[in-house]
């Protein structure tokens, strides 16, 4: 596979004083260092203009590449535990059909929390959030400088027609707008995954039936990282989310604030659009505590919700994700919002953990933990590296409640 081949093949000539520079134009402008840069620039286009491509035409058959992605991610999820069924002696075929059934249990099951909370208290949630948005205009306008008021008064109505329009429950909730196709990919994404579950690896070796050597080695580490990046993610984000839920939950109860339910419900759901999903679900508790508890408990309410973010920041992250996640918040800023310009609400909760899996593959491109020349640290960045995973081994084996002294004497 030429495209694939980390150098270019050499070729021994038998006169080796033959003259191969192009000398006459036009094939001579393409030789020197401008040439160099047009011919680069052009491949780049090229490039540039196959993935437009491909863009453009996965946007008439979403409906196919979407489950097929989530079904992957859910498969790479639960991969250890089909691992565990099938060296314990449990057929592949009991053992695709009981993960497939939990996995369909746990899926409608939080459907139906989803839509329960939302349809039944989403009409009180969003005008509660609108509320509290107006008066905390209110209280911007009583600052010492000035705010233009027909700026303010237009966020104010673009806000109440966003929240309260029904197109944006809906897509919050299904996601697509029709229900035939919502149980068309409902339908491909369960058979899909069961022959993900069930025949994963054979379906991934034949696509490697064209490799040899080194380029089949290249492809089942690629295969192996990508698997087990998307896996831990998922499982992290989910465990992360779920504790963000309760915690901000028991917060919003004891704090007496009305709504907890679907409050705790978007923030479990929103957890899995990073650093955004957490600040908005934070500004609606803090909108509606504002609207129904006023200022004092608004305040705790972002309190909590600050010290939640940071626990989860520093202490769960590290101890459930590990170092899957070694991407930095700007380069996840930029991937959540190509995701969502591409993909609406499904692009943003797709667009992190694909970014993830990129760097995670081009980190074992040239070798197990070894990227290609081009994407290696230098030392000093290294060393900065370094000291960044023993802290976060550190704090590990606090959360875990083991003995600092004889982890750094083990390290």
């Amino acid at each position: 596979m030429a495209l694939l081949r980390s150098r270019p093949r050499t070729v021994t000539l038998e006169n080796a004083s033959l003259d191969l520079r192009a000398g006459s134009k036009p094939f001579s402008l393409w030789s020197d260092g401008i040439g160099v840069i047009a011919t680069r620039s052009l491949q780049i286009l090229l490039v540039g203009f196959v993935v437009l491509a491909v863009l453009w035409l996965n946007q008439y058959v979403t409906v196919v590449t979407i489950p097929v992605l989530i079904a992957l991610i859910i498969a790479s999820a639960v991969s250890p535990v089909m691992s565990w069924m099938r060296g314990h002696g449990v057929p592949s075929v009991i053992a695709t059909i009981l993960v497939l059934l939990a996995i369909v249990l746990a899926l409608a099951g939080v459907t139906w929390l989803i839509v329960w909370a939302v349809n039944d208290q989403w009409d009180e949630l969003s005008s509660s959030a609108v509320e509290g948005f107006q008066q905390l205009m209110a209280w911007i306008n009583t600052l010492p400088f000035e705010i233009d008021q027909s700026q303010i008064d237009s966020w104010i109505s673009t806000a109440e027609d966003f929240i309260t329009s029904s197109q944006f429950g809906s897509g919050a909730i299904a996601g697509v707008s029709a229900v035939a196709t919502f149980l068309t990919s409902f339908v491909l994404l369960i058979v899909t995954l069961f022959f993900f579950l069930k025949d994963g690896p054979r379906l991934y070796e034949f696509l490697l039936r064209p490799f040899r050597g080194e380029q089949y080695e290249r492809g089942r580490r690629v295969g192996d990282k990508a698997v087990s990046t998307l896996g831990a993610y998922v499982r992290g984000t989910a465990s992360v989310a779920a504790v963000d839920a309760i915690g901000i939950f028991i917060g919003l109860l004891i704090l007496q604030v009305p709504l907890a339910v679907p409050l705790a419900v978007l923030v479990f759901v929103l957890a899995f659009i990073p650093i955004v999903g957490a600040t908005l679900a934070g500004t609606l508790a803090a909108l509606v505590a504002l609207v129904a508890n006023g200022p004092i408990v608004a305040i705790i309410v972002v309190g909590v919700v600050v010290l939640v973010n940071q626990l989860e920041g520093n202490f769960l992250q590290p101890v459930l994700m590990g170092r899957t996640m070694k991407l930095h918040a700007f380069v996840i800023l930029i991937a959540l919002t190509v995701g969502t310009v591409l993909g609406g609400i499904v692009g943003a909760v797709l667009a992190v953990p694909l970014t993830a899996v990129a760097w995670a593959i081009i980190g074992v491109w040239d070798g197990p933990d070894t990227p290609p020349r081009w994407a290696r640290m230098k030392p000093r960045e290294k060393r900065l590296e370094e000291d960044k995973y023993r802290k976060d081994n550190r704090i590990e084996a606090a959360v875990r409640g083991e003995d600092l002294e004889k982890t750094r004497a083990e390290g």
